[in-house]
């Protein structure tokens, strides 16, 4: 069997609850990793935020190369 190293990109729809809208795009920047809540529960109190929702809506291949050991 071969090794590949892949480049691939994901985009994710995020609902969120904030304040505001900058308080949501920096919060789901940061608190989200790999279709995942990744805030704790102290996260969201200090900052007053709850993501509700994540749901991938892209998943696309950019480059593949062979690995050679």
């Amino acid at each position: 069997m071969k090794t590949y190293k892949v480049v691939l990109t994901k985009s994710y729809s995020v609902t969120i609850k904030a304040v505001n809208e900058k308080d949501a795009r920096e919060y789901c920047e940061f608190f989200t990793g790999d279709i995942q809540d990744i805030s704790t529960i102290e996260d969201r109190r200090k900052f007053n935020f709850e993501i509700e929702d994540i749901d991938c809506k892209m998943n696309e291949t950019f480059e593949v190369q062979e690995v050679y050991d």
